[in-house]
């Protein structure tokens, strides 16, 4: 069978689509290449953000543990057995000024970041006005005889919308700034609350301190009483003579005048711990010292993990990406900015015929390329360099500044648990030799008064440092939980 030839008009018809795909091949590869230089040309101004290298390895000191494990990653409520002291903290997270205070922040940083997004959006506004018009009549210096309307309203509806295209990647870099000072105020709130954890339990075991040297103090007031009486028939029966008994009575009187500062003491204590909860001075419900035990498997982990789990570290390197990402936009302020607008609408002198070819638009595209602006874009960005490299040295201060303080708190451990011993067996033998003094006062006068009195001062000395020993072991878990970047999770 013969094939029968093509029509002429099929064959026109397949070449113009072969022209036409031809035609939309090239401007894609041309729409290709705009787009490839655009994104070449924002690299070349605009540079991607990195993490600096900072050194973050033994910055613990003589810790030189690889092990990742750290009671960072333990929960609060894990850390604080007490119920009383749980109760404390649920109290201040919730109602705690200052963290409030830092929650707002938040909301404000993400206004920005919503602001700094809609500016790559075209902005669009509407207009609707009527405007009269009246014209003087010797004014327009018409010929005589001439009688025109001078008179004329206009009624205009119209939209207006306005584009900046980020060529150079100026408002990219504002929007990952302000998205950077988003992170770094959430940062901080987590640093607020790490912080008023440990200012709570501080606190509440500077309390519970108190409270026991309280006790101790009217322990002794009660033991002196006795013994002035003791003198006192020790001196009617001669065995002492008259400066035995003012001795004791001064010694009674030492301790009586320390019971008011401590009231006062735990009074501000009290005040201060209320003002942590966000409420009114009053009294804290607490339990005694005695019940408390010191968390002891103090795991720090590596050094390195203070840069994701302590929030002052992630705040200090948010602040200096978002000083980064400043420079960015200082430096993209010396390149020429396109910006297209465009408005339409209606328009008529009559508002009867408002719609009646009253159809009206603008369309315009502009380049604006800074020349002189009295240098303003260059101080621009060399205070964006400079609050860069501030911002780069006070993240560095910070990582450091975070060893120094697990570093610290460790040792204040460490010291706090060697003189636990020690003191108990130097309060065990204070109370023996008060005791043996006492006995020999009653039985021999080869001793006086002033060995009891020197004893009985220096055994309550130890009893009150054995407090101090016990509250800096509770206080240095505390310190070391807040350093390592605990309490956030």
């Amino acid at each position: 069978m013969k094939a029968m030839p093509l029509p002429l008009s099929f064959l026109k018809l397949t070449n113009v689509n072969t022209n036409l795909k031809n035609m939309n091949t090239r401007y894609y590869k041309y729409y290709f290449l705009i787009g490839f230089s655009i994104l070449s040309l924002t690299a070349c101004v605009t540079k991607k953000y990195e993490r600096p290298v900072l050194n973050s390895n033994d910055l613990y000191r003589e810790n030189t543990s690889t092990d990742t494990t750290t009671i960072a990653n333990l929960p609060w409520k894990t850390l604080f057995a007490d119920a009383g002291l749980q109760s404390l903290i649920e109290q201040g997270i919730n109602g705690n000024l200052d963290l409030k205070q830092a929650i707002e922040r938040i909301k404000v940083a993400e206004a920005t970041l919503l602001q700094s997004r809609a500016a790559l959006l075209p902005s669009l506004t509407g207009d609707l006005s009527a405007t009269d018009t009246k014209q003087s009549v010797a004014a327009l210096n018409f010929p005589p005889g001439i009688n025109i309307n001078t008179e004329t309203q206009l009624y205009k509806a119209q939209l207006s919308t306005s584009w900046e295209a980020d060529i150079w990647g100026r408002l990219s870099s504002a929007k990952r700034s302000a998205y950077a000072s988003l992170l770094q105020t959430d940062a901080a709130k987590r640093a607020v609350q790490t912080q008023l954890i440990a200012n709570i339990a501080n606190a509440y075991y500077n309390l519970l301190a108190l409270d026991k040297q309280l006790s101790i103090t009217e322990q002794t007031i009660k033991i002196r009483q006795a013994d002035v009486e003791t003198m006192k028939s020790l001196k009617e029966g001669a065995v002492v003579n008259g400066a035995a008994v003012v001795q004791s009575e001064a010694n009674l009187y030492a301790a009586q005048v320390t019971l008011p500062d401590l009231k006062r003491s735990i009074r501000e204590t009290e005040n201060a711990l209320s003002i942590l909860l966000g409420r009114g001075p009053g009294k804290i419900e607490r339990s005694t010292l005695d019940q408390q035990t010191a968390y002891s498997n103090l795991q720090t982990g590596v050094s390195a993990q203070l840069l994701q789990n302590r929030p002052d570290v992630l705040a200090a390197e948010f602040a200096f990406r978002s000083a980064f990402e400043n420079k960015n936009v200082a430096k993209a302020s010396f390149y020429p900015a396109l910006t297209l607008t465009a408005n339409g609408g209606l328009s008529s002198l009559s508002l009867k015929n408002f719609f009646d070819n009253s159809l009206f638009y603008n369309l315009i595209g502009g380049i604006t390329q800074p020349i002189f602006n009295k240098g303003q874009n260059k101080a621009r960005l060399k205070t964006a360099e400079a609050q860069q490299q501030i911002a780069f040295y006070s993240f560095q201060q910070t990582l450091l500044t975070g060893g120094q303080e697990v570093s610290n708190a460790l040792y204040a451990y460490q010291t706090a648990a060697e003189k636990e011993n020690t003191r108990a067996m130097q309060v065990a033998s204070l109370t023996k030799a008060v005791d043996y003094t006492k006995e020999l006062l009653r039985y021999s006068s080869a001793t006086n008064y002033t060995d009891v009195l020197t004893s009985e001062q220096s055994l309550l000395a130890a009893q009150l440092s054995s407090i101090n020993d016990r509250l800096q072991k509770l206080q240095s878990v505390v310190n070391l939980y807040r350093a390592l970047g605990g309490g956030w999770k």
